[in-house]
C-alpha cells in the first residue's frame, strides 16, 4: 500500500453502513441474476465487488441506484429504502456504469453541466460545481474541448467528473478502468482516492482487476451464481486461503493472492453462469473506445 493511498480515517470510529442488502434477489426470466445477496457497505470506505461475468455485480448495483425495483426492505442507502424513497436514494448517489455516458459531440464541462442539471444542482451553484469536478479530475484545461478528442483515461475521469458534481455521499463505479493502460487505469484512481481524501465518501466499485482491488479497497466481497462467496480486507481473504491450503497439507513458498482466492472463489469463471452475449459485446465496445 502506497502512502497516498488513503486508507478509512479512523478503524476506531464507529462504522454506518452507507449500503445494505438483505436477502436482495431480482431475476430476469428464469434466471436468477442476484439470489438472497446480504451486504453491507460501512461509510467513508473503499469497497470491491468483484467476481466473474454473470455473477450479478452489475444487477445488484442497478437495484441500489434504483434503476432495477427491488421490494420494500431489501436495499438501503444511508438508511433510506431503495424501493419507496427512491429519490432521496437518488439525491445521495454518483455512478459512473460500465457503458460509457459521456456525449462525445458536447466538450467536457457540458456533459458535467447536462449531469449537474439531472441531478438537480441548483442553477446558481452549476457553474461553480462543475467548474470543481473538471478540476477535481485535472480537467479543467481540456473542458472546452470536445469529449470525441480525449484520451480513454480522459473519458473515464470525464465521467467521473459527472458523477461528482452532485457531490455524492456514495461513489458507485462499475469497472470504472475498463480498457484502460496501465498509467491510465493509475491515473484514475489517483483522482478517486484525492476526492475521496477531500470529502470523506464511500466508494464501491466492481473490478475485474485483481490488483486494483488489492492496492486501493480496505475490504472485497466475492460474488458468484448471485451470492458473497467470500468477504474481509484483501489481507485476510490471502490469509484465510493460505491456512486452508496448510491444512489441506498443500505445499507453498509464498501466500495466496487476491487472484488466487479469486479462482478458488469462483472456478474457472468459464461455465454457464458466466454472462451471455450482451454482457461480453457490452465490455468489448467499452473498451474499444476508452482504448
Amino acid at each position: 500500500m502506497s502512502a497516498d493511498t488513503p486508507r478509512t480515517a479512523d478503524p476506531a470510529a464507529p462504522a454506518h453502513d452507507a449500503v445494505s442488502c438483505t436477502g436482495l434477489a431480482y431475476a430476469f426470466g428464469e434466471t436468477n441474476a442476484v439470489d438472497g445477496l446480504d451486504l453491507s457497505v460501512r461509510e467513508g470506505e473503499i469497497f470491491g465487488l468483484l467476481g466473474p461475468n454473470g455473477a450479478g455485480k452489475t444487477t445488484a448495483i442497478r437495484c441500489m441506484t434504483t434503476l432495477l425495483p427491488v421490494p420494500a426492505g431489501m436495499v438501503r442507502v444511508f438508511g433510506l429504502d431503495a424501493s419507496r424513497e427512491r429519490m432521496g436514494v437518488r439525491r445521495l448517489l454518483g455512478y459512473v456504469p460500465q457503458q460509457l455516458s459521456a456525449d462525445s459531440g458536447l466538450t467536457g464541462r457540458e456533459n458535467v453541466a447536462l449531469f449537474a442539471r439531472v441531478f438537480d444542482v441548483p442553477r446558481k451553484e452549476r457553474a461553480e460545481r462543475v467548474a470543481q469536478a473538471l478540476a477535481a479530475v485535472d480537467l479543467a484545461d481540456a473542458a472546452d474541448r470536445l469529449a470525441k478528442t480525449y484520451s480513454g483515461g480522459m473519458v473515464r475521469r470525464l465521467e467521473l467528473a459527472q458523477a461528482l458534481v452532485s457531490a455524492p455521499r456514495l461513489l458507485i463505479l462499475d469497472e470504472p478502468t475498463i480498457g484502460l493502460d496501465p498509467i491510465a487505469r493509475t491515473g484514475v484512481w489517483e483522482h478517486i482516492n484525492a476526492v475521496r481524501a477531500a470529502t470523506g465518501m464511500t466508494v464501491l466499485v466492481t473490478t475485474h482487476y485483481m490488483d486494483e482491488a488489492d492496492q486501493y479497497c480496505d475490504r472485497v466481497a466475492l460474488m458468484h451464481r448471485g451470492r458473497i462467496r467470500a468477504l474481509g480486507t484483501p489481507d485476510e481473504l490471502r490469509e484465510g486461503l493460505g491456512e486452508r491450503r496448510r491444512a489441506e497439507g498443500a505445499a507453498q513458498d509464498t501466500l495466496p493472492t487476491l487472484e488466487d482466492v479469486f479462482r478458488d472463489v469462483a472456478g474457472s469463471g468459464l461455465d454457464d453462469q458466466s454472462g451471455d452475449f450482451r454482457d461480453v459485446r457490452s465490455t468489448r465496445r467499452t473498451a474499444q473506445r476508452v482504448g
